[in-house]
């Protein structure tokens, strides 16, 4: 079945692709880069040796180097997949073995913090593309990835001034015959965009879920069968990976504080109504955030039909 993404490039646009880290974005890079032959081959790394296993029954890269900066030589792309808190360790190792030329690029959702880790280990004639697909899952590790995950959907790139443009271009049509469509903007402007689409968000989920867990006249028993929609769509986001949200917090936390306190603004302002019997009030609220429902799924980012949490049996082939 057409998978919406086009048929195989007739050359690739990179020769060699380097991953470190494989994870759910790794993986899901390794096989629309395979799928779609973007890269004339991948080479991978990861710190886990369960995961260095997987990766290799699963055939998602062509070879497994025994080190990051094994991984990084003679690779034209470098495509850093580890969590935001890992980024200036790598590349301090893989710094002195970049080739001349290469494009060096990251998935962290964070940008600001990683451009500051990552930049100044760097050598001159690197050229550092920092990046952010908006794409993902509460699903991680190498067997969760799949082709289709960036289909439709953005991919941010934030070069700091000064960035090579012909670089720039060069990896926003690998993201694009990846299936996304590619955005530009400030590292700064990206970390304050992402605390209310993304971080905050996850940051409430995790917050209701746990004052659930808490909650000692509601049995947890209770709290999971009775799960009705909305406490069930805070579940799937809060069983996302712990490490890599712990650093998106810790490293963007100026944007995540100042979302938080207009958030916590708003909050006060909705427990007025309720208290004032404020009906018209919690009418419009919620008729302006069912609009912004609409416009996701208007933008393509979403679809309006229920899965209830059930995955169709093509969804799960993709």
């Amino acid at each position: 079945m057409p998978d919406g993404l086009g048929a195989p490039l007739a050359a690739p646009l990179f020769q060699r692709l380097a991953l470190i880290g494989v994870g759910l974005i790794g993986s899901s890079i390794a096989r629309v880069a395979r799928r779609k032959r973007l890269v004339g081959s991948i080479v991978a790394a990861d710190s886990s040796e369960e995961v260095r296993k997987r990766v290799e029954e699963l055939g998602l890269a062509d070879s497994m180097a025994r080190s990051t900066a094994a991984a990084v030589e003679n690779a034209d792309l470098v495509i850093l997949c580890v969590p935001v808190g890992a980024m200036g360790e790598v590349a301090q190792e893989i710094g002195p073995h970049l080739r001349p030329g290469a494009i060096v690029t990251d998935v962290g959702s964070v940008k600001g913090a990683v451009i500051a880790a990552v930049a100044k280990h760097l050598p001159s004639g690197v050229h550092f593309v920092p990046g952010h697909p908006v794409a993902g899952t509460e699903q991680s590790g190498p067997e969760a990835g799949f082709a289709t995950l960036f289909r439709k959907r953005w991919c941010i790139l934030t070069p700091p001034e000064g960035t090579d443009s012909k670089a720039v271009a060069r990896l926003a049509e690998f993201w694009t015959a990846a299936g996304a469509n590619v955005e530009i903007m400030s590292p700064a402007h990206h970390d304050l965009v992402l605390a209310i689409t993304s971080h905050v968000p996850h940051l409430i989920a995790y917050n209701i879920v746990g004052t659930a867990a808490d909650l000692e006249t509601v049995t947890q028993s209770e709290v999971i069968k009775f799960s009705a929609g909305g406490f069930r769509d805070f579940t799937r986001i809060a069983a996302s990976d712990p490490t890599m949200w712990r650093d998106v917090f810790l490293n963007n936390k100026e944007a995540v504080l100042e979302t938080l306190g207009r958030f916590t603004e708003d909050l006060s302002a909705l427990q007025r109504m309720i208290r004032n019997g404020d009906g018209q009030g919690l009418f419009d609220l919620f008729t302006r955030t069912r609009a912004i429902r609409r416009g996701i799924i208007a933008e393509g980012q979403e679809t309006a039909a229920p899965d209830f949490g059930r995955r169709t049996s093509e969804d799960e082939a993709q």
